[in-house]
């Protein structure tokens, strides 16, 4: 038996040698993977090198991240493309001893710049050559534009915030899931518009009706059985945390994470020193309608003084005969629409990814909070000085700071007015 055995195994061991050295021979001849080709990477680092609009030919660009390192030679038309295998920010450099001669870079470290690829799947660099030709823009210029930057910022989240306003005055749920509303008008106006190819007002229309029925579901399937059921505030909050996360993670199934262009950045307007777009000029017209017809819709209305008699006292509401079931399903519907509206207009302005509502969803609650809870007129005062201070701090700070001084500013204001800018003090607590 045991003679048996050690044939068995000599023959196993002779067996498994051979398996191995085919392994071997297949692995040597085998194409390298394609992870390792570049034309399989997902992102785009491309430019164009020209000193005096004559293209330079031969020179050697640079692209690394961490461990990863490619190069790239301009062409005949002083282009180059480097593909990489990865989001992230790449320092990208330009070796200077294949410059021709004489030419040399507008400033000292031009040779060193940066493409951001962490919400694009492409970054344009383009080094300056030659004498440096911008012209400094004096500080009153600067703040013009700074300030109308604000003035759109804040109106497009004014819009937005007021729907959270509404939501928090008639049911006191603080909704995480508000941002996703946004993502979800700026990404269906893109793939009708886009995708399908239709009328650019009949996608917005479209894309408003459709976050307006997402908002209307979230309610009717999960928010009004939640009530019924009378779960806390807080443990509706945090379900609202892993609903917008659910949602956040759908809407990038089904759509992707690069960035959809949707307005190709419109035609150039210029008002003074203020460089803008029909459809920024167009936006800021629309919010303040919108704005106007809330304002109107509150205040003269009947549903309008429903809708402030139930976020002042539901239970004082109810007893008077107001259905305040009714006025909520009537607030989502208004507040998910508005959303769905700012999201379109945002979409337009600033392109649109899977992360567009989230990015901006701690501006929007530091607006409702900073105007007053649970006050319409409120919000938008907050999410105009939230605006101003975002765009206007970038004169002073680094631009990716700006949001961290908006929060700042409302530490600030909180302290010496905890109710807000126009909250009432029976509202805190």
């Amino acid at each position: 038996m045991s003679q048996l055995n050690i044939r068995a195994g000599r023959k196993a061991g002779v067996f498994l040698g051979v398996l191995a050295m085919l392994f071997a021979i297949l692995s040597a001849g085998a194409p390298a993977k394609a992870a390792d080709d570049p034309s399989t990477y997902a992102y785009t680092i491309a430019g164009t090198l020209l000193n005096n609009e004559k293209p330079l030919v031969g020179v050697n660009v640079t692209a690394q991240l961490d461990a990863f390192k490619a190069s790239a030679k301009s062409d005949d038309s002083g282009a180059w493309t480097i593909m990489v295998p990865k989001a992230g920010i790449y320092n990208v450099s330009i070796d200077k001893s294949t410059l021709p001669a004489g030419v040399s870079f507008t400033k000292a470290d031009g040779d060193k710049l940066q493409a951001d690829l962490t919400q694009t799947d492409f970054a344009a660099v383009l080094f300056s050559f030659g004498k440096s030709t911008v012209v400094a823009e004096n500080f009153g210029d600067q703040l013009i534009v700074r300030v109308w930057a604000g003035l759109n910022f804040g109106l497009l989240l004014a819009m937005a915030a007021i729907g959270i306003s509404l939501i928090f005055g008639t049911t006191g749920l603080n909704n995480f899931a508000h941002g996703e509303m946004v993502t979800t008008g700026a990404l269906f106006v893109w793939f009708f518009h886009i995708v399908v190819n239709l009328n650019i007002l009949v996608s917005a229309v479209i894309a408003i009706l459709l976050t307006t029925v997402f908002g209307w579901v979230q309610d009717a399937g999960l928010w009004k059985p939640l009530r019924k059921r009378r779960m806390g505030l807080n443990q509706m909050m945090i379900v609202s945390i892993g609903f917008s996360i659910v949602a956040r993670y759908i809407l990038l199934l089904f759509f992707g994470g690069d960035t959809k262009d949707i307005g190709g950045g419109g035609n150039i307007i210029k008002l003074g020193p203020i460089f803008t777009s029909d459809i920024a000029l167009i936006s800021l017209v629309i919010c303040v309608l919108s704005l106007a017809g809330v304002a109107l819709f509150l205040t003269r209305t009947r549903l309008g003084k429903a809708t402030r008699a139930v976020s002042d006292n539901p239970s004082l509401a109810a007893a008077t005969g107001i259905d305040v079931e009714r006025i909520i399903r009537i607030v989502w519907i208004v507040a998910s629409a508005l959303t769905g509206l700012a999201g379109v207009l945002y979409g337009l302005q600033f392109q649109a990814t899977w992360l567009t509502g989230f990015d901006i969803l701690l501006l929007l609650f530091a607006s409702v909070t900073l105007g007053g809870l649970g006050t319409a007129l409120g919000a938008t005062v907050g999410a105009l000085i939230i605006g101003m201070i975002v765009e206007v701090s970038s004169l002073f700070i680094a631009n990716e700071l700006k949001y961290a001084a908006a929060l700042v500013i409302l530490i600030v204001i909180l302290i010496v007015r905890p109710q807000g800018v126009l909250g009432k003090k029976q509202r805190i607590g």
